[in-house]
């Protein structure tokens, strides 16, 4: 495949840690639209067809990608099973799980459960590929977590008091251990294959069974097409799949997948910002303060790698 070391322009980065935290707060971004997305498209289309028309439209773009790229990153290899895994875990399984969970939980509660990604993610990563936590990742996971408890109760105890475990939260929970598995299975996978064979891959044979499922749920929740879906749609195909997809892998390539996670927590500050900008929503000071604690906690963590 190469030599690993190298990105497959044959360009080498100057600074791979700071491309790597740039790259996953893009991603961060992208999915931060998507979730708010998913929670407003909850009554028009069932998750599992959502999840199957983002990744066909990203599987096409993945292809036309490939397409003038080397013979090797064009098929799989001896780690087909290792990309296999990627695709039952981030594409098959999370993308349903995830837009599921948003139709029984809240938002608040979804974002909250997220914030544990760090530290799964860097449990996985210990047991499976001999990558533990570093001290720093550890501090700057729980510093991130922190963060994220500040931003959605305001500092204020009441917020607790209104707190409710439900079904919703459990898949949530579950998705977020896939996302963990998937990025983990990525790191290894991407020693010997560019960030954009992996992603396509894992996209290619992950679609086929959520067509499949999308099929069935078509039977039992069917969509009525308007302009708003349809352009929902797309976006999602494109923005927070293929180039959210893309950028996540190549930032963990950069920063390992448990320094990656680390900045999976900014996914409730963009979204946030993203409700400042667009709908006029205040930002109260416990936003600064979340802020400070989940970038602050990802700086350190990617300080020590």
């Amino acid at each position: 495949m190469g030599n690993p070391g190298r990105e497959p322009d044959g360009l080498e980065p100057q600074s791979p840690r700071l491309e790597g935290i740039a790259l996953v707060n893009l991603a961060t971004v992208t999915w931060a639209t998507n979730i708010a997305l998913g929670r407003w498209l909850r009554a028009d289309i069932g998750p599992l067809t959502l999840a199957a028309s983002r990744f066909l439209i990203a599987s096409l773009i993945y292809a036309l990608l490939l397409w003038r790229r080397p013979a090797e990153e064009r098929r799989l290899g001896k780690d087909r099973w290792l990309v296999l895994g990627m695709a039952l875990s981030g594409v098959t399984l999370f993308a349903p799980m995830l837009y599921l969970g948003l139709r029984y939980t809240t938002t608040a509660n979804a974002t909250l459960i997220n914030g544990l990604g760090p530290l799964i993610t860097g449990l996985l990563a210990t047991l499976m590929i001999q990558e533990p936590m570093s001290r720093r990742q550890v501090v700057g996971a729980i510093a991130s977590l922190l963060g994220i408890v500040v931003l959605l109760s305001g500092g204020s105890p009441a917020f607790w008091q209104g707190a409710r475990v439900n079904i919703g939260d459990l898949i949530i929970l579950g998705a977020v251990a896939l996302w963990g598995l998937y990025s983990v299975l990525g790191r290894r996978v991407m020693r010997h294959r560019s960030a954009l064979s992996a992603t396509a891959f894992s996209s290619f044979l992950g679609l086929p069974p959520l067509l499949l499922a999308a099929v069935w749920e078509l039977q039992r929740i069917p969509i009525q097409p308007r302009p708003e879906l349809i352009v929902a749609i797309l976006y999602i195909g494109i923005a927070p799949t293929v180039i959210g997809f893309l950028a996540w892998n190549a930032g963990v390539r950069r920063l390992s997948a448990s320094g990656a996670m680390v900045f999976y927590n900014t996914l409730p500050l963009y979204g946030a910002l993203l409700g400042t900008l667009v709908l006029g929503e205040a930002l109260g000071p416990s936003y600064l303060v979340s802020f400070a604690l989940i970038i602050g906690g990802g700086l350190w963590a990617a300080r020590g790698r």
